[in-house]
């Protein structure tokens, strides 16, 4: 049974920073492309940032550069995202999902999810 159980969410203020975890069972972690993903209210799920299976290759969305840092850790079954400097506009449920091999990080190139952390980002 895959499991991603994504974790560190929480309430910060503007100009926090906040680092969220996913672990990953039930599947060979070391082969997927691992992706994190958010969703305000009302808003459709978008690409926060990206990594490939191996680390080499990372992507962000243009809201995430120079502020998130994505990577992970194979050993642990574990992908992070460091985020500093948050905004209020950060404020939103942060999905973690894993596919298999290379390939896109948009929400529909995902395979299998999380149920998502809030985070919530005060002025």
């Amino acid at each position: 049974q895959v499991q991603l159980v994504e974790s560190g969410g929480g309430l910060v203020q503007a100009g926090g920073s906040l680092r969220l975890s996913c672990v990953v069972s039930g599947r060979t972690f070391s082969r997927d492309r691992m992706g994190w993903f958010r969703q305000a209210p009302g808003k459709e799920r978008e690409s926060v940032s990206g990594i490939s299976w191996s680390g080499g290759s990372i992507y962000y969305a243009d809201s995430a550069k120079g502020r998130f840092t994505i990577s992970r850790d194979n050993a642990k079954n574990t992908v992070y995202l460091q985020m500093n400097s948050l905004k209020p506009e950060d404020t939103a449920v942060y999905y973690c999902a894993a596919s298999r091999g290379t390939g896109g990080f948009r929400p529909g190139d995902m395979d299998y999810w999380g149920k998502g952390t809030l985070v919530t980002v005060s002025s």
